[in-house]
């Protein structure tokens, strides 16, 4: 009788050790080693405070890892404005030359200029998560296609008078952000709504405020 219940235990704890196996699994990124572009998936959480520059590579790396990619070394598209003690940084001057492809293997742009032209293929359908996904944006409940820029439209930084990088990406409190569509589209039919990279303001930087405004502290990462 002992026999049997021992054996039957073991049968048991080997059944939930495969449920837990393969729920482990079902959460793991699709495999995707040759992206080379992606917007995050998940915010870090903190508004426009990702840690700094510092932070919001970090956050890229983790998430590309996940997806069979973390060899590579990544970058998000940020810029920083200057101050007193540091000179301004341009995101299109932190993502290398390119060409960049998303998880799918459709390459969006060959090089820096082409990614900042008209000629680029950013659109709903390709500036996907590094899971394969589409963000949610204009049509979605809710709407998170505001991507954390800083940026103008060629990729360069704002005057340091302007803050609007959030006190250079560490504050949820001070400043505002720009921020890009990644579906390029807007509720008002306009140019500006069309842009992938500087759209519009945020009301702030807190999480609640990006939120607000049609995001959730998401942001582009590109590999070198």
């Amino acid at each position: 009788m002992k026999k049997t219940l021992h054996l039957s235990y073991l049968a048991s704890a080997t059944v939930l050790l495969l449920c837990a196996g393969g729920g482990a699994q079902a959460q793991q990124a699709p495999q995707a080693p040759n992206m080379s572009f992606f917007v995050t998936s998940a915010p870090i959480g903190k508004g426009g405070d990702l840690g700094g520059l510092q932070g919001a590579d970090a956050h890229c790396q983790q998430l590309a890892a996940t997806a069979g990619a973390g060899n590579k070394t990544w970058h998000a598209y940020l810029s920083t404005a200057e101050t007193p003690t540091a000179k301004a940084i341009n995101a299109r001057d932190r993502i290398g030359n390119g060409p960049w492809q998303n998880a799918k293997g459709v390459v969006i742009a060959q090089n820096v200029d082409d990614l900042h032209s008209a000629n680029n293929k950013l659109s709903r359908e390709t500036a996907l998560t590094e899971r394969g996904t589409v963000v949610a944006g204009v049509g979605f409940t809710p709407v998170w296609h505001d991507a954390l820029t800083g940026s103008d439209r060629d990729g360069r930084a704002f005057p340091g008078n302007m803050n609007l990088t959030c006190n250079n990406w560490t504050s949820s409190e001070f400043g505002k952000a720009m921020l890009g569509h990644t579906d390029r589209t807007g509720l008002a039919d306009n140019e500006f709504a069309h842009s992938w990279n500087s759209t519009h303001q945020s009301r702030g930087c807190s999480q609640a405020d990006l939120i607000a405004t049609g995001g959730n502290g998401l942001f582009y990462c590109f590999a070198q």
